[in-house]
């Protein structure tokens, strides 16, 4: 009981002990270049929540991080990899956004339907290759959906510059702004939020971290998935279908991806333009799933973390002169201790088996 209870609390420990080695790390690397770490956090917070508005934003940065993190934690259960967020979310935006203009003055509901399903079913058929590759040739999904990510990032730039048609485009590169009848921004969101970009992208979000967690949980399809996860052998000699559990499971991680380049065009947006690099939001949503443990609470809080870091970051330059790039150094810091979170697993280990011993010593004494 006592070591389920540790190993519980081990799953916690490690986040935040990760969190604060690396805020602890920015704070070393601003002293080394001359910077004061407590007026750049400071300056970070002031300006993430300063006013409705930031506050606002930070719920519109995490909305497409919380879809991507889903999307890796489902792959992540299944045993494999999706290095391919970011194609997969581009593909998402663009399908999503092409559809919505082409809706024109269509009902809300069933233009805000139809860009929706088009931006799901291009992330979840774009992770169905690597999902197919690896169930049938055992190519590893890593290579595949690394390409991929290039693949969809010169292709989007094909559609929108030789494909799309002209009457969709605004300038090169870039389409035009799509209808309000296809728009997740709400006069609602936008009023409390004091004119932020604030849309219902985040409720969608909210609502797909109790989906997946019952998925994962309380369905057969989840078991499937943790089952082949853990041992694809077993899970076949026990009669499922490791092929199709694989395959499923990518489907559904590219869907969800899919979702979160849906968030970012019709939300975000309100249109396309010409990436020259792969989203971040794929990669920042595999750090956000890794940081959070892959639970649907810890992915929420991870993914707000992250938000505030890059909405504050901001602000250090302007009021406490440190440069933005520091940012990101407490973000890959974070990321660095995340990854060596066995290290850190390690230690609070051995020290429980430290205290182990003299507890037993206690009770034979008094035996």
């Amino acid at each position: 009981m006592s070591n389920f209870k540790f190993s519980k609390m081990n799953g916690i420990l490690v986040p935040i002990l990760s969190v604060i080695m690396g805020f602890v790390l920015g704070a070393i690397i601003m002293l080394l270049f001359g910077y004061n770490p407590v007026q750049g956090y400071q300056a970070m917070l002031t300006t993430a929540f300063q006013s409705p508005k930031s506050i606002g934003e930070i719920f519109v940065t995490a909305g497409p991080l919380i879809f991507t993190a889903l999307g890796f934690s489902v792959a992540s259960a299944a045993g494999f990899f999706n290095i391919g967020l970011s194609g997969q979310a581009l593909a998402g935006w663009v399908a999503s956004i092409w559809v919505g203009l082409s809706m024109g003055d269509s009902p809300r509901l069933v233009a805000l339907t139809a860009a929706i399903l088009a931006g799901v079913i291009a992330g979840a058929l774009t992770a169905a290759i690597p999902g197919l590759l690896r169930a049938y040739f055992g190519t590893s999904e890593v290579i595949v959906t690394i390409m991929m990510n290039y693949i969809l990032l010169y292709t989007s730039t094909h559609i929108v510059n030789n494909v799309i048609p002209e009457k969709f485009i605004s300038t090169k590169g870039t389409t035009k702004l799509i209808g309000a009848n296809v728009s997740l921004r709400t006069e609602f969101l936008t009023s409390i939020s004091n004119g932020s970009r604030l849309n219902l992208g985040i409720i969608f979000a909210f609502i797909f971290l109790i989906l997946i967690w019952f998925l994962m949980k309380k369905t057969t399809l989840g078991y499937e998935i943790t089952a082949v996860g853990l041992n694809p052998f077993a899970s076949e000699y026990a009669g499922m279908s490791s092929k199709r559990i694989i395959v499923l499971s990518m489907v559904i991680s590219g869907a969800l991806a899919g979702m979160g380049g849906v968030v970012y065009g019709l939300g975000t947006f309100g249109n396309f333009f010409v990436q020259g690099n792969s989203l971040s939001i794929g990669f920042d949503g595999m750090a956000v799933s890794l940081l959070g443990g892959g639970s649907s609470i810890g992915i929420l809080l991870s993914s707000l973390l992250f938000s505030i870091l890059k909405l504050g970051g901001q602000g250090m330059p302007i009021l406490a002169g440190v440069p933005t790039e520091l940012v990101d150094v407490v973000i890959a810091s974070i990321i660095f201790f995340v990854g060596i979170s066995y290290l850190i697993k390690l230690i609070l280990t051995k020290l429980e088996t430290k205290k182990e011993p003299k507890a037993s010593k206690v009770e034979g004494g008094k035996a």
